[in-house]
């Protein structure tokens, strides 16, 4: 489109002889407007861009595939519908098929994925490595999934932490003594009910995020990411301060409640700030950490131990998320290495959890005693 642009321009300027632009100043000056305009709206374009879509190459492909629907030797029937589904020409029947509808596989998308993939493969043979595309790094599909690494490993973080929730539940009601009324001894039995239903639902929409990212998709996983932190922080102050008063314990949750609930809102409803979501990720994430890390430095617990591996560990899979580097064979980026890295924290955190419901519980038995 930017050629054009300039052929137009081009174009324009020379249909009148140099003598008769020098006679006419108004028209030098519109043109040279004109032509400050277009060098101006080139490099913002190219500035805002990733280095990967900013390539005039690649630029050029995806506006050859979305004339033809081809790339190379491969071509692609349904970009004779645009993206809202609708087609071009021919009847109902030729319309797209719903489950492409779903997955919003449109011609633009595919477009951009495999003129993505063939500038790689140039770029790989002349000796250059991957660069980002519209923000993202060149990952390879897996049956049309976006990012297969992370994919998996969010679904065996959901696994693992259902896994968790299961053995707990399973625990408290079966294996340990009950009040009457066949309730729990462990006070905070219900936080951490509560805490393995947001896990899950955090690493559900992680899952379908990366798989197809759209923007249902992206709030669904930021969302359930934030809730899923803003609660980690309060249930991290309750039990670190142990506040076993049911009124103390509203006192304490509700402004967080309210902020976090103010942050999914404005996120979802308002404008969709990265920079403002990832300072608040940041400040809840190392707020609970620090709560976390006194309390089992201070607390003769006999499992603390296994505290203080998640707490390190956890710590130490956050700098993946600073330090981005391309996906290793199109697959595992710095983010799907911290998937993998979170599933055995998960499994050793709910370990705790389970200890932690023990130990309550013989303390409390010893006290009724």
């Amino acid at each position: 489109m930017t050629g054009s642009l300039f052929s137009y321009f081009y174009n324009l300027t020379s249909q009148s002889s140099p003598a008769a632009q020098l006679s006419n100043p108004k028209m030098m000056v519109d043109r040279y407007s004109i032509a400050s305009f277009l060098v101006f709206s080139f490099l913002i374009g190219a500035l805002d861009a990733s280095a990967g879509d900013a390539d005039p190459f690649y630029r050029a492909c995806v506006a050859e595939c979305e004339k033809t629907g081809c790339v190379g030797g491969r071509c692609f029937p349904h970009c004779k519908f645009p993206s809202d589904g609708v087609a071009n020409d021919g009847p109902w029947y030729m319309q797209e098929p719903l489950y492409l509808k779903w997955k919003q596989w449109d011609c633009e998308s595919d477009c951009r994925y495999n003129c993505m993939v063939e500038r790689e493969k140039e770029m790989e043979a002349v000796g250059n490595g991957p660069v980002k595309y519209h923000g993202k790094w060149p990952f390879k599909r897996v049956f049309g999934i976006q990012e297969p690494a992370s994919v998996a490993f969010s679904a065996l973080n959901l696994a693992m932490h259902f896994h968790g929730w299961l053995s707990f539940f399973i625990l408290l009601n079966y294996n340990l003594p009950l009040r009457q009324g066949k309730k729990a001894y462990y006070e905070f039995a219900s936080l951490w009910h509560i805490y393995g239903l947001l896990a899950m639902n955090s690493w559900l929409w992680s899952a379908v995020f990366h798989s197809r990212d759209v923007d249902l998709t992206e709030k669904l996983d930021y969302s359930s990411a934030v809730a899923l932190l803003g609660y980690s922080l309060i249930l991290a102050i309750l039990r670190c301060f142990n506040v076993r008063v049911e009124a103390a314990r509203v006192m304490v949750a509700a402004p967080f409640l309210a902020f976090v609930t103010t942050h999914i809102l404005y996120l979802n409803f308002y404008t969709f700030d990265y920079g403002w979501n990832m300072k608040v990720c940041v400040v809840m994430g190392v707020a609970q950490l620090l709560i976390w890390a006194i309390w089992a430095g201070v607390t003769r617990h006999p499992y603390r131990w296994k505290c203080w591996v998640v707490i390190i560990g956890g710590g130490l899979a956050m700098l993946l998320e600073i330090y981005d580097f391309p996906p290793y064979q199109g697959f595992f980026d710095a983010h799907a290495i911290w998937h993998a890295t979170t599933i055995p924290l998960t499994y050793l955190w709910w370990s705790f959890v389970r200890d932690d419901a023990k130990f309550r519980t013989s303390i409390l038995l010893r006290k009724a005693d």
